[in-house]
């Protein structure tokens, strides 16, 4: 009996639709698995998250009310609680990512690098995965300090599409750094040389963004600089998400996009630089 011409076709989306499906579903499925082993790390140690608060709300409570009362800082019609917040939720996802390096390296020493390499899944969505992961920390930073902007009556934008934007850009924002944390510790791979690169790096990272003054303010060298920092990007994209009216020095949609578009780059080097690690 000839075989139905119905049972010879191919699948709708063509021969290879149900093995690109299943290697896409099987993607997300190893990045939400490297997702939850850093969520579970953090369960275990909640206190990190508590000091870590400590840092942003001196700078808003202190630094932030002292700079709103002398006005020695052109913030527009902004208040200067209003510039600065959305920068230093900014700050806090860059220093808790720029770190993010020192686990991989205590990794290596468990050998949990090693079984990582021998698993299945890609280096690229490896290195993705625990790069998005990082954003974990990122989220808890934005509750504090959201938190901190309502004791202080620092008016914000709370509305759906803001929060929604705002928890976009610290994905962004945290899995460009991290990955940059990551190369750092492929090259390095001791704890005390990873820390002061990590500790040269950032002060210049967050003094040359517009974090805490506007660009227009900076001399014309350091705006030049300014311009190929991807911290000026996340503030700027986090200070239009969450001040309402606030002037923005690029669109949301670019800042964004050159996060992501960095934040990519980063993430195909260091899954080529990973399996040095197990070195």
């Amino acid at each position: 009996m000839q075989p139905s011409v119905w049972s010879s076709r191919s699948p709708p989306g063509g021969p290879d639709a149900t093995p690109i499906a299943e290697a896409i579903v099987g993607g997300f499925s190893q990045v939400a698995a490297v997702f939850g082993y850093e969520l579970k790390k953090l369960s275990h140690d909640p206190s990190e998250l508590l000091l870590r608060a400590v840092q942003p709300a001196l700078w808003l409570v202190v630094f932030g009310s002292v700079f709103t009362e002398i006005h020695a800082i052109p913030t527009g019609s902004l208040t200067y609680l209003q510039f600065l917040t959305p920068g230093i939720l900014a700050q806090s996802v860059l220093f808790v990512a720029i770190f993010y390096g020192i686990a991989s390296i205590r990794e290596r020493e468990l050998g949990i690098v090693t079984k990582f390499l021998v698993s299945p899944t890609p280096r690229i969505v490896l290195v993705g995965g625990r790069a998005l992961s990082a954003s974990l920390r990122g989220f808890s930073q934005a509750v504090i300090i959201f938190l901190l902007a309502l004791a202080l009556a620092v008016p914000l934008d709370f509305s759906v599409l803001s929060i929604l934007g705002v928890l976009l850009a610290i994905v962004l924002g945290a899995a460009l750094f991290s990955t940059l944390s990551m190369i750092i510790a492929s090259l390095v791979k001791t704890q005390e040389r990873f820390l002061g690169i990590g500790q040269l790096m950032t002060m210049p990272l967050f003094f040359a963004s517009n974090a805490i003054y506007p660009v227009s303010i900076m001399p014309r060298w350091l705006q030049v600089v300014s311009a190929f920092n991807p911290l000026t990007y996340l503030v700027d994209a986090l200070r239009t998400l969450m001040v309402p009216g606030a002037p923005s020095q690029y669109p949301v949609g670019v800042d964004l996009a050159v996060l992501a578009g960095v934040a990519f780059v980063l993430i195909w080097i260091e899954s080529r630089l990973y399996p040095r690690m197990a070195q």
